[in-house]
């Protein structure tokens, strides 16, 4: 029985093909395809882009990237495995989906491990960010970068929230992560795990009543348009990846390698100034919208989060980026 997923990889890489036959036949020319949930002008779909251009410029038009943003090739669970398969080349995901399968990427989505923007970026632009790239070739994955996507706050259609107690009963959308889905029950919350493109009609339809993200993805989403409250809990700063099929990777020249490396590196500011500049311009948005914006009891929020993140620094691994991570704050 042929599942979905099978059905899209292979969708996909009749797509793939088509693409590559229709270009010139010279010697070593590719059309590489990248994946995004995201819409075509969120900073990470921009950031990918900018790879792109500057691949081609600086290799003639021998290697060229073709984008399918706003879930266009499915969710990023689905593009995971799509990577990995070798049925599409590059893909942006939230590193929360990746947490199952490379548990390195845990540290940086447990609940108040970063105190801030510029801390996250600080330790993932250093040795904690390169270890964990590392490790996804462990699973058919090349780890390119890792893009910031600022601090993660609830939002519902509901009232206001302050306190942990104020999230008891609400049925919340969480990404299908076990951080995530634990943290929502010990703060009292009902986590329903879903994909970002089904959230808005789940709220308008009252299936849920809330959910957790960015500022600039509550706006681009358009989620402030069912949810009217958003509380700055800043619960996590989990960062967004951008992973190449190993498959893929390996296919390339050894020169054309080293090149993709360094473009997605040099793309991390690229996409980090979009972010500063239109997160402002969606938190400015959604307050013109009539959103109301509260600060929360942190320190409340903090100490129901603590036992979770005590017992994910049970693990060895974990523990030890954990440190390295608070070396940075």
């Amino acid at each position: 029985m042929i599942t979905r997923r099978q059905l899209i990889a292979a969708g996909l890489g009749a797509v793939a093909c088509r693409s590559l036959s229709a270009q010139p036949a010279a010697e070593g020319s590719r059309l590489l395809t990248a994946s995004d949930v995201h819409v075509a002008d969120y900073p990470t779909v921009e950031a990918v882009r900018w790879i792109g251009q500057a691949l081609e410029r600086q290799t003639g038009g021998r290697l060229r990237l073709r984008q399918y943003h706003s879930g266009q090739l499915g969710r990023e669970s689905e593009a995971i495995d799509m990577a990995r398969f070798g049925a599409i080349d590059i893909t942006r995901v939230y590193a929360g989906a990746l947490n199952n399968t490379f548990p390195l990427t845990q540290a940086l989505c447990l609940p108040y491990v970063f105190d801030s923007v510029a801390h996250l970026r600080r330790a993932i632009d250093g040795h904690v960010g390169d270890s964990i790239l590392r490790s996804f070739e462990q699973r058919d994955l090349v780890g390119l970068a890792i893009y910031d996507s600022g601090a993660r706050c609830f939002y519902n259609t509901k009232h206001p929230l302050h306190h942990p107690r104020d999230l008891h009963g609400l049925k919340l959308r969480v990404a299908s992560s076990d951080i995530f889905l634990q943290l929502m029950r010990r703060l009292g919350a009902n986590p329903t795990p879903m994909s970002l493109g089904e959230t808005f009609s789940a709220m308008e339809t009252h299936m849920i009543d809330g959910a957790e993200n960015n500022m600039r993805s509550f706006q681009s989403s358009r989620h402030f348009e069912a949810a009217r409250y958003w509380s700055e809990s800043q619960h996590s700063y989990a960062p967004d990846v951008l992973v190449m099929s190993k498959r893929s990777f390996q296919a390339l020249r050894p020169e054309d390698r080293a090149l993709v490396v360094s473009l997605a590196r040099q793309s991390v500011p690229v996409m980090r100034t979009l972010w500063d500049a239109s997160e402002a311009t969606a938190r400015q948005q959604v307050i013109a919208h009539g959103v109301k914006v509260n600060a929360v009891d942190m320190p409340a929020f903090r100490a129901a989060a603590a036992p979770l993140l005590a017992e994910y620094r049970k693990q060895p691994q974990i523990e030890a980026l954990y440190r390295r991570i608070r070396d940075f704050a």
